[in-house]
């Protein structure tokens, strides 16, 4: 898997041409970052102008050669900001580590999504904020196939655009809290939580 994304570091800027369009949407949802922060899938770094300003960011992904680009755009950031290179899928970090954990069209690209909101669910400290920017199916029959077929195409490169998204974070035990359009019903801005027990004291 990371050999794919290796190759897709080199045209993956290309590939995010969108991003004038989509910036101000990443903005919104990004300020609501805080505390010790999980940046998953960073890429080549196209997000990291988005980030507010003096945060305290770890920014992780698989490809060492999207990474080694992500550092050259690091180097401007004004807070702290590591990157990582470790799995979505089997993060390297303790439990409850962090107080936000940030997706940007993630979910759409790694083999196991449940697999890495369950690994999301074990490293974010009891109440914690789940912030993610993602692909998802529409629920227009039209629209929904149409992502269908494409993704029987963009899943030889690594990406889906059919997943039920918002179904996968509530099955992993999150509380969804708002869901903002950002292009139809497909690109979703979705802020959530991770659920306590009624038994259970929230974290410090």
């Amino acid at each position: 898997m990371p050999g794919i994304w290796d190759l897709r570091a080199r045209s993956y800027d290309r590939l995010e041409a969108s991003e004038l369009r989509r910036g101000p949407a990443k903005v919104r949802l990004f300020r609501w970052i805080s505390g010790k922060v999980l940046f998953l899938a960073v890429g080549t770094g196209v997000d990291i102008q988005h980030f507010p300003r003096g945060s305290n960011i770890v920014a992780i992904d698989i490809s060492a050669e999207m990474l080694r680009r992500a550092s050259n755009r690091s180097q401007d950031y004004d807070g702290i900001l590591r990157l990582i290179r470790t799995d979505a899928m089997a993060l390297c970090f303790r439990d409850d580590a962090f107080d936000t954990v940030v997706t940007s069209c993630t979910l759409c690209s790694v083999p196991d999504p449940a697999a890495v909101l369950r690994e999301i669910f074990r490293v974010l400290r009891p109440a914690g904020r789940l912030l993610m920017f993602e692909h998802v199916r529409s629920r227009d029959p039209i629209l929904g196939l149409t992502l269908d077929v494409m993704s029987f195409f963009t899943r030889r490169s690594g990406t889906e655009m059919n997943r039920n998204t918002l179904s996968l974070v509530q099955a992993a035990g999150f509380r969804v809290e708002k869901v903002e359009s950002i292009f139809l019903d497909i690109i979703l801005g979705i802020h959530a939580s991770k659920t306590i027990a009624p038994d259970q004291p929230a974290g410090c």
